[in-house]
């Protein structure tokens, strides 16, 4: 053991390494905002959708929440199969219109594949979560606001969304914290070298157990754990933020 004190700190703000860090941190603050936005507006949706009385709405939530039982490995392979540059039903789908696409290998699509997919692999716990808070709201307020000549948009508007502020607060937090330190799918779907989806928890992992030689860092636990130490604090003030503002949102509803 070799105590260093700050160096760690110093080489992660260097001018040597703030490129790549920067990168890795703006990639993951996209990550984390698109993921979170868009897992939560098609929860709700599809939430909504399937608290109504519908023919085989069982079975179409076990559909729904099936992704979220899979291991990270079989949904990386799935994906992984269907975007396959030159056998995949995705590549199929794209010489439909005369172009090709090396997916998780082109820099411009790679980061938006990835969301995708966490994306779906995470849409059924948020889509649980808001169903059990539609299942809480008594079937009276809307009978009332039907009476009362509300249609189906400001019943949403006035009553759902109100109602259900304590499953957003839940789902907007679990999302970003999940997605902050999410690494798992970056690194099976396009390994842990490639710029375009490197992420601060990725960049943990590839510098404490091997594997990145894009930062020019090889292995050093020393090094992860500084990097992990201020990936703490990014996530603990986002973390702090998110639920104070939408605490503060919860009171005026």
């Amino acid at each position: 053991m070799n105590f260093v004190g700050l160096d760690n700190y110093v080489r992660f703000f260097s001018a040597a390494k703030i490129g790549y860090n920067l990168n890795a941190l703006q990639n993951t603050l996209v990550y984390a905002v698109a993921s979170t936005v868009v897992i939560n507006v098609l929860a709700l949706g599809i939430a909504v959708l399937l608290n109504a009385k519908l023919r085989g709405r069982t079975f179409a939530r076990a559909l729904v929440f099936l992704p979220t039982i899979l291991g990270v490995t079989v949904i990386g392979l799935i994906w992984s199969l269907f975007f396959n540059p030159s056998a995949g039903p995705a590549a199929s789908i794209w010489s439909w219109f005369g172009a090709d696409s090396a997916f998780f290998g082109d820099p411009a699509l790679a980061l938006g594949l990835v969301i995708f997919v966490q994306i779906w692999a995470g849409l059924g716990v948020a889509v649980v979560i808001y169903l059990a808070g539609l299942q809480s709201i008594p079937e009276e307020l809307y009978e009332a606001a039907a009476i009362d000549g509300a249609d189906g948009w400001k019943r949403l508007r006035l009553i759902t969304i109100p109602l259900l502020a304590p499953s957003v607060t839940a789902n907007v937090l679990l999302a970003i914290v999940g997605s902050l330190q999410s690494y798992q799918l970056a690194y099976v779907l396009t390994g842990p070298n490639n710029p375009a989806t490197q992420l601060l928890s990725l960049a943990i992992f590839a510098q404490a157990f091997g594997g990145s030689t894009t930062s020019g860092m090889g292995q050093s636990q020393g090094y992860a754990a500084t990097i992990s130490v201020i990936q703490f604090f990014i996530v603990g003030i986002a973390s702090l933020l998110v639920m104070w503002y939408l605490r503060r949102r919860e009171a005026r509803l």
